[in-house]
């Protein structure tokens, strides 16, 4: 036993995670593809492949794979990530296809849906599909639309994702001046202070 910190499984059962869901980000892209359905990476992910183009040691972790899809494609999307092993499920307001039947909602493929606000109060509606860009092998949310949809949720999250990539200068000063009203001021205090 281990009395003088972290074990190596604890290490071992931390890069079994982060290979996990860069699986299941890979597996979930490639059926969609394969069927032809439109899609964009978003969330932590796609924050991490804008980071990674700038400083790769700068890329955060993050536990859950988002996409965004029309909600037109849902059957289809169904269709293509079930014959590629995952279920569906419609949870407190949220559409996912968890990874196998015995999986959590953690181990998930989270959809949000293009053109509809994520939940009734935000300032915005999630962006379009073809709002997005190649980044490696996967389709990922163009930058200035991926940085209003963090800025919307605004979670604490979604603030310490802008600050990486204020961090790593793919926001500077120049950036509230493209965005409206309340979306501009949260950048703003966050370029003021952002390390708060």
């Amino acid at each position: 036993m281990n009395t003088h910190g972290v074990s190596e499984m604890a290490f071992e059962r931390m890069f079994s995670a982060v290979e996990k869901v860069r699986d299941r980000l890979r597996r979930a892209t490639t059926a969609l593809e394969a069927a032809g359905i439109p899609y964009a990476v978003v969330g932590g992910n796609a924050v991490a492949a804008w980071v990674g183009e700038v400083d790769e040691a700068a890329v955060r972790f993050t536990q859950v794979v988002d996409i965004l899809l029309k909600r037109d494609d849902l059957n289809l999307a169904n269709a293509a990530l079930e014959a590629a092993g995952f279920v569906y499920r419609h949870v407190k307001s949220i559409d996912m296809f968890l990874d196998g039947p015995n999986a959590k909602a953690r181990d998930a493929v989270h959809i949000l849906f293009a053109g509809e606000k994520v939940l009734q109060e935000d300032l915005a509606a999630a962006p379009n599909v073809e709002q997005s860009r190649r980044s490696g092998v996967y389709q990922v949310l163009e930058l200035e639309s991926l940085v209003r949809m963090k800025l919307t949720a605004y979670r604490r999250k979604d603030q310490v994702h802008i600050q990486d990539m204020i961090d790593v200068g793919l926001i500077d000063a120049t950036w509230p001046a493209r965005l409206p009203g309340e979306l501009a001021a949260r950048l703003q205090s966050l370029l003021d202070d952002p390390h708060g």
